[in-house]
């Protein structure tokens, strides 16, 4: 059974100050995760403050939103793989749809960006996801396949292993209009059996992948209790930790 994965993207919020005092507070309300793991993602200027926040036992995993593809050179205002994992991040997000859209990320780059994670040895959580317009013309399956193939180019069985895969359909990010556990469930069926074919049917399977998209509290449980959903991309919902506990303690306690 793959163990359940719950991800907290804090996008553009919170201070390093004020992510410190999130770290804390979800460490009170958390103290052991059990057979779920849970990985924070703060924004950059955050990142150590997290991990210096985080007590001894270390609940919770440190990701990153974004990575650039080289190891260091020009690129001002970008970040790199070695130095995410200075920072003693384990996971990156990569291909959100907010820089798909917004910052120019294709699936080129984000090919790139996946080998550049693994090559130093961090996980990547790679997210792919329709339009509501694709939706509407019935062209879910062809955008999500599509976008797994082209960004997973060149990985090897074993790397594949170390992958996530989030389903975060754009036309649910942000808007409170989540797709409901069926709908998500057929997509990650869809998703599996891409890798399946690609990777094999061992390689497949062990691939964890997370629905995202106004994840809250109140519809966790019903995504944890589908055999096909393997954890959640949290956003808005995890910038409050007594929200994030409790669906994390949703996660713990809903059987599936």
């Amino acid at each position: 059974m793959r163990r359940r994965l719950i991800v907290g993207n804090l996008k553009m919020h919170k201070t390093a100050a004020e992510a410190t005092a999130l770290v804390h507070r979800l460490s009170e309300l958390v103290p052991q995760t059990g057979e779920v793991e849970v990985v924070l993602a703060p924004p950059f200027t955050a990142l150590h403050a997290a991990a210096q926040a985080l007590p001894p036992s270390r609940p919770f995993a440190l990701a990153a939103q974004n990575l650039h593809w080289e190891d260091e050179g020009p690129f001002t205002g970008e970040v790199s793989a070695p130095m995410l994992k200075d920072l003693g991040c384990q996971y990156v997000i990569l291909g959100h749809s907010e820089r798909r859209h917004s910052f120019g990320d294709d699936d080129k780059k984000i090919s790139k960006k996946v080998h550049a994670a693994l090559r130093h040895g961090l996980r990547p959580i790679l997210c792919v996801g329709e339009s509501l317009s694709d939706r509407k013309k019935r062209r879910t399956k062809t955008v999500v396949t599509g976008q797994l193939r082209k960004c997973l180019e060149g990985i090897s069985k074993d790397e594949l292993r170390t992958l996530t895969i989030a389903y975060e359909p754009v036309w649910a990010i942000g808007t409170g209009h989540a797709a409901t556990p069926t709908q998500a469930g057929a997509v990650h069926d869809t998703l599996r059996a891409t890798l399946a074919r690609g990777w094999g049917a061992e390689a497949g399977e062990q691939v964890r992948i997370l629905y995202g998209g106004s994840v809250t509290p109140e519809n966790v449980g019903a995504f944890m209790a589908s055999d096909q959903i393997d954890g959640a991309l949290v956003g808005g919902a995890c910038l409050d930790p007594q929200s994030f506990a409790t669906i994390i303690s949703l996660a713990q306690r809903v059987a599936r």
